[in-house]
């Protein structure tokens, strides 16, 4: 067993708590968190002890998930790497490429696991692609929900980041280009982004999101030379629809016919993506093995995030 620790007793930091209590690679031993009672209640519900100093973890676990507020991940997470704990990160990696690089050369430094917690990486329906992304012309990646208050960051590194980093391993490229569009409509925050990317390697992609949506919605569609792929990420399912043939018709006013297959996969993995997540990184840890979603990976998504916001953000010309 790897003994665990949790930074930050908010919704995540729950999360990760209730999951890893429950995960027989895993000994849940402290919750930190400089909010007293919030700290507390958590680590009573899981079993845990409760501290409020994060120099505490490296006495106490091998491991640590770092679920604080996104800009003092650096802050939290390069005193734990140096002490030798093994860390995963919450997403995004950080909020400043300085403290990603950082984050990124204390692991590198000291040997060892930075894993940045991009989950829909371990949808269930994502993983089943391991295979079946062979040539991608174009991908577009839809993430939608109803307003949520207790959310701070902008929509672009709140929701928008998990499909720019599922982007950028489907493409397998990184982006050369960037334009964003976006408006203000419930805070002073972006609430609403469409991006458009352009990748080296000719691939491009259209990614949106929404926090002012009337329903939760999560949704790839990946189009390749031979067959179209639509993943369903909230249902956790994913079609295939195969192109075997089509021609062009001039009688009857038919001008176009198409014929192929649809192809329902039976997906491998299963289980809520958080737990195949903190399995993944526990492996990761026992192993000394490379994440699924690396410190540089996360930095690189970061960077577009970044551009995205900042072009959103620039007024029309």
């Amino acid at each position: 067993m790897t003994r665990v620790a949790v930074v930050g007793a908010g919704i995540m930091g729950a999360n990760h708590a209730r999951v890893l209590r429950r995960l027989p690679e895993a000994e849940l031993t402290l919750v930190v968190d400089p909010d007293g009672p919030r700290g507390r209640a958590l680590a009573e519900s899981v079993g845990a002890r409760y501290c409020a100093d994060p120099g505490a973890v490296a006495g106490s676990a091998e491991a640590a998930v770092v679920a604080v507020p996104s800009e003092r991940h650096a802050e939290i997470g390069v005193p734990l790497l140096e002490a030798g704990v093994d860390l995963l990160v919450e997403k995004p990696v950080a909020t400043t490429v300085e403290d990603a690089d950082a984050l990124i050369e204390a692991a590198r430094v000291n040997h060892r696991v930075l894993m940045v917690g991009h989950v829909e990486r371990f949808n269930p329906a994502v993983l089943q692609l391991d295979g079946i992304v062979q040539d991608p012309l174009h991908l577009e990646l839809t993430r939608m929900g109803p307003f949520s208050p207790r959310v701070t960051a902008d929509v672009v590194l709140d929701l928008m980041i998990h499909d720019l980093e599922l982007a950028l391993a489907l493409a397998g490229s990184d982006v050369e280009r960037v334009e964003g569009m976006g408006r203000r409509e419930r805070t002073d925050s972006l609430d609403l982004v469409t991006a458009l990317l352009q990748f080296r390697n000719g691939v491009t992609a259209t990614v949106t999101a929404s926090r002012v949506g009337q329903s939760k919605i999560r949704r790839i569609e990946l189009t390749q030379r031979t067959n179209f792929v639509v993943l369903d990420l909230v249902r956790q399912d994913l079609t295939i629809h195969r192109v075997d043939h089509n021609e062009f018709l001039a009688e009857a006013g038919v001008r176009y016919r198409q014929s192929g297959l649809v192809e329902i996969p039976y997906l491998e993995h299963r289980g809520e993506p958080l737990a195949l997540e903190l399995e993944h990184f526990l492996d990761c840890v026992a192993h000394r093995r490379s994440p699924r979603v690396t410190g540089v990976q996360g930095r690189r998504a970061l960077e577009v995030a970044l551009a995205v916001r900042q072009s959103a953000s620039s007024p029309y010309r």
